[in-house]
């Protein structure tokens, strides 16, 4: 069975997971699903740092830059995500040029 989840609204800017604990271990919230969901069916990948920790994404709908990090990755499987807004000169700095260049650039 899959889950739908909403796309992003114009008004969100920072979507932050979190884990259930459960008999069998931990498992993610319905915030950190959405946001799997939204960088893996959604949002276009741009680059990525860190070893991929830190990614950068693009969504088409409306040419905001999302990035999708790890706060508390020293939890197994690098713990819950965190996909926020990041400012095009933020993502240029931290992911070079290209990462963030449009067509029409």
């Amino acid at each position: 069975m899959s889950a739908t989840f909403d796309d992003l609204r114009p008004d969100e800017r920072e979507l932050v997971g979190g884990w259930t604990d459960e008999d069998s271990g931990s498992s993610p919230d319905a915030v950190d699903q959405r946001i799997f969901f939204l960088v893996t069916r959604r949002l276009e990948k741009r680059a990525l740092v860190h070893g991929g920790w830190d990614q950068l994404f693009l969504d088409p709908r409306d040419g905001r830059l999302w990035e999708l990090t790890f706060p508390r990755g020293s939890l197994f499987g690098g713990g819950p995500r965190r996909l926020a807004v990041i400012a095009p000169e933020d993502a240029r700095a931290k992911y070079g040029a290209d990462a963030v260049a449009t067509p029409s650039d």
